[in-house]
């Protein structure tokens, strides 16, 4: 993972699909928020992703996909965001991603709005059943913001700040529309 900036409200922003920690740097997104990492405002983690062992692995068992990134979820929770939340001393963190890496930010958001005040898309594609060649479970279920979302209950989730960003030809323009639909019915 790398980490940029000194102060500031806490990031977490995921590389795209298969993407790797320092993605975001090398395709100078950063460099778009250089002065808010410049002056404080924001410090912003880069982790890993590990698409290429879970949901894009077509050698393992769609199963197995999904218990992977629950590992992944897992570390995220557990070690990523204390750390984030000591370093910064905010309670509350944002998450980011382009891609597939709105996948994760939209995720992990709508999984712990207790822990996200903020979260922000650009192009994302939020629907993970695409990777599991037709199997379904409950674990499933619970990694799939598309599904979960009409049910979800808990109040933080309903003030999160939600950006759904997004291109007039992106391929994953539909995507976006149908989450903001449901986002917009459960207000």
């Amino acid at each position: 993972m790398l980490t940029f900036g000194h102060a500031g409200v806490p990031i977490l922003l995921f590389p795209t699909s298969k993407g790797k920690h320092y993605e975001n740097r090398d395709f100078k997104l950063l460099d778009a928020i250089a002065w808010y990492l410049d002056n404080g405002l924001v410090k912003v983690y880069c982790p890993n992703s590990v698409d290429e062992a879970g949901w894009y692995n077509e050698s393992i068992h769609p199963f197995d996909r999904v218990n992977t990134h629950k590992a992944y979820d897992r570390y995220l929770r557990e070690e990523v965001y204390p750390k984030m939340q000591h370093e910064t001393g905010h309670g509350r963190i944002a998450t980011a991603g382009c891609s597939f890496g709105a996948y994760h930010a939209t995720n992990f958001a709508f999984r712990y709005p207790e822990l996200v005040s903020h979260v922000f898309n650009m192009g994302g594609a939020f629907d993970i059943r695409m990777q599991m060649d037709g199997q379904h479970n409950m674990d499933t279920y619970f990694h799939n913001p598309m599904e979960f979302i009409e049910h979800a209950t808990h109040p933080d989730l309903w003030r999160m700040g939600i950006v759904l960003g997004l291109g007039e030809h992106d391929f994953c323009r539909s995507s976006n529309e149908k989450m903001s639909a449901i986002c917009m019915e459960r207000e």
